[in-house]
C-alpha cells in the first residue's frame, strides 16, 4: 500500500524527499536559525502527534491494533518527546521556550490536518494521513545516506540524520508499511484512490513544513 501510494504520488513525494531544508541537513549548510525555528515546531507537531496515536487507540477494533496506538502513544509521552526537548538543549533552546512557542500556520495546518482525517476517517485513513511523518523521515535518512553531498564528518546535523537511519526507527517505519498493507487488504480501486488524495495532501503539508522551517515564518 506505501508503495501504491508513493507512486502516485511521486512528484509531491519527491519534493518532500528531496527539498532543499533535507539537502541542506545533508551537506550541513542549513542555517541555525533555519533549524532551531524547525525545531521548536517539532516540538509543537509532536504534542499533535500524539493526540493522533490516541485517536488510533479509539479508531481500533480489536486489541492488536489498539496495543499499537497504546505504544505510539507511549513512546511519544515516555520518550520521544523528552529525547526531543534534550535535542533542543543542545541547539541552545530551552523547555521554557518551547513552552512559549507559539505555532507555526504551517504547523496547525498539517496536524490538525492529521487529526481530522482520523476523526472523520477510519484507522486506516488516519494511518495513511500519518505515513509521510511516520515512514518519510525513515526514506529521507536512508536517501540522504545515498548521496555524494552528504557529509557527515564535521556536519552539525549528523546526529539528526544518524537518528533517522537508525536500526530503530528504520524498523520502526517498516513495522507501519506492514500496518497499511494488513489494514488495506481488499480495498476498492474508489478507495484507494480517496487515500492517495490523503496521502498527497499530508506529503504536500511536510513540503510546506520544510518551507516554514528554512523562511522561519509563522
Amino acid at each position: 500500500m506505501f508503495d501504491y501510494l508513493v507512486s502516485e504520488c511521486q512528484q509531491d513525494w519527491q519534493e518532500y524527499i528531496q527539498h532543499e531544508f533535507v539537502r541542506g541537513l545533508g551537506d550541513g549548510s542549513l542555517s541555525k536559525e533555519s533549524f532551531q525555528h524547525y525545531l521548536k515546531q517539532d516540538y509543537l507537531f509532536l504534542i499533535q502527534f500524539t493526540r493522533a496515536w490516541g485517536l488510533a487507540v479509539y479508531k481500533s477494533d480489536n486489541f492488536e491494533d489498539m496495543r499499537y496506538g497504546q505504544a505510539g502513544v507511549n513512546a511519544m509521552l515516555d520518550t520521544e518527546i523528552q529525547l526531543h526537548i534534550d535535542y533542543c538543549k543542545d541547539w541552545g533552546i530551552s523547555e521554557a521556550q518551547l513552552l512559549q512557542e507559539n505555532e507555526a500556520s504551517a504547523t496547525v495546518a498539517y496536524t490538525r490536518y492529521v487529526l481530522d482525517q482520523g476523526l472523520s476517517g477510519d484507522l486506516l485513513q488516519l494511518h495513511v494521513a500519518l505515513a509521510p511523518c511516520l515512514i518519510g523521515y525513515a526514506e529521507i535518512a536512508k536517501w540522504l545516506l545515498a548521496q555524494e553531498f552528504t557529509q557527515l564528518e564535521g556536519n552539525p546535523y549528523r546526529p539528526w540524520i544518524e537518528m533517522y537511519a537508525s536500526k530503530e526507527f528504520q524498523t520502526a517505519a517498516e513495522y507501519e508499511k506492514v500496518v497499511l498493507a494488513r489494514l488495506s487488504e481488499g480495498l476498492e480501486s474508489s478507495r484507494k484512490q480517496k487515500l492517495v488524495k490523503v496521502f498527497r495532501t499530508a506529503t504536500r503539508m511536510e513540503v510546506a513544513f520544510w518551507d516554514m522551517g528554512i523562511n522561519r515564518t509563522f
